[in-house]
């Protein structure tokens, strides 16, 4: 792989920015949406994080996934993929904050996707990632990702920690374990990215579909060469998550050292629907009135992983 590297970063480094036109052009102009002032674009800078990707049952992650439009992207080998990523926001317009990210990669249509065709063609397919859990550090965070983009945050005991060797972070909430990833830092590949994706969620009975745009340098390990370990806790936040199969090993691990992300304010969302009526989808309204504006952290974690 090294001797390609040269070549897959020089056409990595040619390809144009991710972020839309209109996100450029309202560069400067100012937002105050549910009482959160922003400066577009809405933006981060400076930023690290992980990521890693671990195999799942698909039969089970498709349980996990709401109404009959969402559907688990598959693998060569037919398995679904658990994404797990992790951002320590250092500079945004809402102050500093830790988000954890367990999703499903999937795609979004009337039927599931081919193998390896969402991969090469991801807006014919709807190619992105349903979140399941987003714990977060900051209230204010909370009450702007769930309120507007309809994202499943909710506050928690969280840190983010990158030495020589691993990057690694944990989330407790109401003093039990919800997650903990330790990904071994990969070989300094520093490819270049400039990428789009698209997170679906659930909120108010409604799927959310959002897009957000990142560049920065990655040091990436694919197969055998990718080496993390995620650990599940007792939270009720993470108990769904269990059902899942997750192997051992991951398929790919990520370290972007530092990053500039651009969250679109645009988003659409449709009606989840089901044949027999009454489900629930998603939070209610209720759960987002009453937030604040406050930026500051819980306690770090605590919780030792492994015992109940």
């Amino acid at each position: 792989m090294t001797s390609v590297l040269p070549l897959v970063r020089a056409a990595l480094s040619v390809l144009p920015s991710a972020v839309p036109r209109r996100q450029r052009r309202l560069a400067g102009r100012h937002a105050l949406v549910d009482g959160i002032p922003f400066t577009m674009p809405v933006d981060s800078t400076d930023t690290p994080a992980l990521m890693a990707g671990f195999p799942v049952e698909a039969a089970a992650a498709a349980r996990l996934l709401p109404g009959g439009e969402v559907h688990p992207l598959r693998l060569l080998d037919g398995r679904g993929l658990l994404v797990v990523t992790v951002v320590d926001y250092t500079s945004t317009d809402i102050g500093t904050y830790v988000e954890f990210s367990l999703a499903l990669a999937c795609t979004h249509g009337p039927r599931p996707a081919p193998r390896l065709l969402p991969g090469l063609l991801p807006g014919t397919f709807g190619t992105g990632q349903f979140v399941l859990d987003l714990p977060v550090s900051s209230e204010i965070s909370v009450k702007g990702g769930k309120g507007i983009w309809g994202m499943p945050k909710h506050q928690a005991n969280l840190d983010f920690v990158v030495t020589d060797t691993t990057v690694c972070s944990q989330y407790d909430v109401d003093g039990l374990l919800g997650a903990r990833i330790e990904v071994d830092r990969p070989e300094p590949t520093g490819l270049p990215l400039r990428v789009g994706a698209v997170n679906y969620c659930v909120f108010r009975g409604m799927l959310m579909r959002s897009s957000v745009y990142v560049e920065g340098a990655a040091d990436v390990a694919l197969g055998r060469r990718a080496s993390a370990r995620l650990v599940l806790g007792d939270s009720p936040y993470v108990a769904p998550l269990h059902s899942l199969g997750i192997a051992a090993d991951p398929v790919f691990t990520a370290f972007l050292p530092t990053t500039r992300g651009v969250l679109d304010d645009h988003l659409e969302c449709w009606f989840v629907t089901t044949e027999e009526p009454g489900r629930v989808f998603g939070e209610p309204l209720e759960s987002v009135v009453g937030l604040g504006l406050s930026t500051a952290w819980l306690e770090p974690p605590t919780a030792v992983p492994g015992r109940s």
